[in-house]
């Protein structure tokens, strides 16, 4: 058999998935915060901030089997915060600053904070923690242990990375969340799943015709719009495989390895055609200019401008 052919019947059947998002809520003295907060079946990011806290406590429930990650900002006295779980109240102590709670959706959580609080919440289906497990080799993890105000250093330096696109116009793409919910769900899995077995992780890259299809993938959904399950599918594997494949393949992250190919593409385009900034900001999958000047200027060291300058300078003494 060619090993650089496409073995289509492989593929690993996986149902679409409600797309990734993130959102930033910023309460007001008035604002009235409904007694059931009810988030969506997929992963999503939410900042809520209040500047008074909360009237009654407030139940949050998912429609499908999910964990909530709950990680807090600031600091709240133990007196205006408490925490139940299927109508048991939980022990808690003063909130400190990126100090987390995890705790299953099926454990019916509700929450009260009577004073000015700032939090990150993460909804994670259990179905994409399962696929996470099982590649590395855990197996199904039946449950997870329950967890407030706990020091995850994790979880605190994820957030910090996560928190300067929340409630930005230039929003993470659906593949940068894929590739974060991974990233947390792997976390989440070896630190709190209660596990039936030492991992064995798969270690192996992709295979010739994966590295070419995954390629062609990105290139064709410069803007990130793809979502990791699909280019997973195109490739026969499952989405923790395949991001796990890739890295070991080309060094890098999808989400990571699309940004180079996006500043590559717009060094082309500054260094062959008179096209402005901002359009070149488009066509390399930016959502505006100042987007592309703040990854081009984290990447390359320089701004996009100054780049041009030198480039056009130096050339022109050839």
């Amino acid at each position: 058999m060619d090993k650089n052919a496409s073995p289509k019947a492989d593929k690993t059947p996986q149902a679409p998935t409600e797309a990734p998002f993130t959102t930033f809520i910023q309460l007001s003295g008035r604002s009235t915060v409904p007694s059931q907060f009810r988030v969506p079946g997929t992963f999503t990011i939410t900042r809520l901030q209040s500047p008074a806290g909360l009237p009654d406590r407030i139940s949050k429930l998912s429609p499908v089997p999910a964990l909530l990650v709950s990680i807090s900002l600031k600091s709240l006295p133990s007196s205006s915060y408490k925490v139940w779980t299927a109508d048991k109240l939980i022990p808690t102590s003063m909130v400190q600053p990126f100090r987390s709670n995890v705790i299953d959706f099926d454990s019916q959580p509700r929450c009260w904070a009577g004073s000015a609080f700032d939090y990150v919440h993460y909804s994670v289906p259990r179905q994409g923690l399962d696929d996470i497990a099982e590649d590395l080799g855990f197996g199904r993890v039946n449950s997870y242990r329950l967890a407030v105000l706990e020091d995850d250093l994790v979880v605190a330096q994820i957030t910090k990375s996560i928190l300067p696109f929340l409630g930005r116009s230039d929003r993470l793409s659906v593949l940068a969340l894929d590739q974060f919910c991974l990233i947390l769900g792997a976390h989440l899995v070896q630190q709190y799943g209660v596990l039936q077995k030492t991992a064995q992780p798969s270690k192996g890259g992709l295979g010739p015709w994966q590295k070419r299809r995954a390629s062609e993938l990105l290139h064709e959904n410069m803007h990130g719009r793809i979502r990791l399950s699909e280019i997973a599918r195109e490739c026969g594997l499952s989405v923790s495989h395949f991001a796990r494949s890739f890295k070991a393949s080309f060094g890098t992250s999808t989400h990571q390895w699309l940004m180079q190919h996006r500043i590559d593409h717009a060094k082309q385009l500054m260094s062959r055609t008179s096209m402005s900034l901002i359009d070149i900001a488009i066509q390399s999958g930016f959502n505006d200019q100042a987007a592309f000047t703040r990854t081009f200027h984290q990447l390359v060291g320089v701004s996009p401008g100054r780049w041009r300058r030198h480039y056009t300078t130096r050339h022109s003494r050839t």
